[in-house]
């Protein structure tokens, strides 16, 4: 969760400059400075060690032991013990099921909906969906909405959209520290409930005035948020180590489509319908993300063999 905050962190900064270079250069110039930061990511990752799981199941057991050792002399250098486990790696389920059959399962995309996993899939797919649908159209129309409708100059109207970005970081940092001990279900029904308690608080009103619209869109925003960086944490842990890369990408092209959708929808809604029938509709997207989120899966603190059986 903690490194899940680098991604609003960029947000909140990029918003922060994009309040100086739009007015100065345009728009444009926000693509020259995202390009530059590609370049740093496209290395660090080249030298992103491999998963340990993913090439025991591969049978490369010298490398992930290599692996697994510069982490321990790591841990070992800031005074942590790794824990005695009661069996040897090779003598777990999931991890020797991954080795055994690596080669003789081509069809894992067919498992994600199989038999087993098509439960936990579905209600994945739910919530990726639901909470990106609210939270990049909320933050992808928020400038618009300050700057077109209830006309703020433009640096005023980036910078009031910006804030959502500052609830995200806020609310995420606290959620770091009490996931474990709150339950991902617990957090992601709660947050999705308030988001649409929030929500409503627009339609009923809370719209009229653009003080208190930015704090209700910008707390409402921040929650929702939240939940996305969850999912990144929840998603992998549902998955045995021999799906897990399929099962999480495939989850996680629900917030692509939702993210692409969610905006389209919102003009149309804001044409048809004004500003109230937009925050309405993520209303009901909100409480139907809480529907799904009462079904998760509760992985927090349990081993991850436990999880994928």
């Amino acid at each position: 969760m903690l490194y899940e905050l680098i991604f609003p962190i960029g947000l909140m900064m990029t918003g922060q400059v994009g309040t100086i270079l739009v007015p100065l250069l345009g728009w444009k110039s926000l693509f020259l400075l995202g390009g530059l930061p590609g370049l740093v990511v496209a290395y660090l990752l080249y030298h992103l060690p491999e998963s340990p799981r993913w090439l025991i199941a591969k049978g490369r057991y010298e490398e992930a032991e290599r692996i697994i050792a510069g982490t321990e002399a790591s841990a070992a250098r800031k005074g942590y013990q790794p824990e005695p486990i009661s069996e040897p790696v090779m003598a777990q389920p999931e991890l020797r099921r991954d080795s055994m059959t690596s080669d003789k399962e081509p069809n894992r995309w067919l498992e994600v909906l199989g038999s087993v996993f098509r439960g936990r899939t579905l209600i994945a797919w739910s919530l990726w969906a639901s909470s990106f649908f609210v939270a990049n159209s909320l933050n992808n129309w928020m400038p618009t909405l300050y700057h077109t409708i209830y006309m703020l100059d433009l640096p005023t109207a980036l910078r009031a959209a910006s804030m959502t970005n500052v609830a995200q970081v806020v609310i995420l940092l606290v959620c770091a520290f009490c996931i474990d001990r709150v339950g991902r279900r617990a957090w992601a029904v709660a947050s999705f409930l308030i988001g649409a308690v929030l929500f409503l608080g627009l339609y009923a009103g809370g719209a009229g005035s653009v003080w208190s619209l930015v704090v209700l869109a910008t707390f409402a925003y921040g929650v929702v948020g939240s939940i996305n960086a969850v999912l990144y944490l929840y998603t992998p842990e549902i998955y045995p180590t021999r799906m897990r890369a399929v099962g999480t990408g495939l989850a996680t092209s629900w917030l692509r489509i939702a993210s692409a959708v969610g905006p389209t929808i919102v003009g149309f809604m804001v044409g048809a319908q004004g500003v109230q029938g937009v925050f309405l509709m993520f209303a009901v997207v909100a409480a139907i993300g809480s529907v799904a989120a009462t079904q998760m899966i509760e992985t927090g603190g349990r081993r991850l063999e436990d999880i994928a059986s």
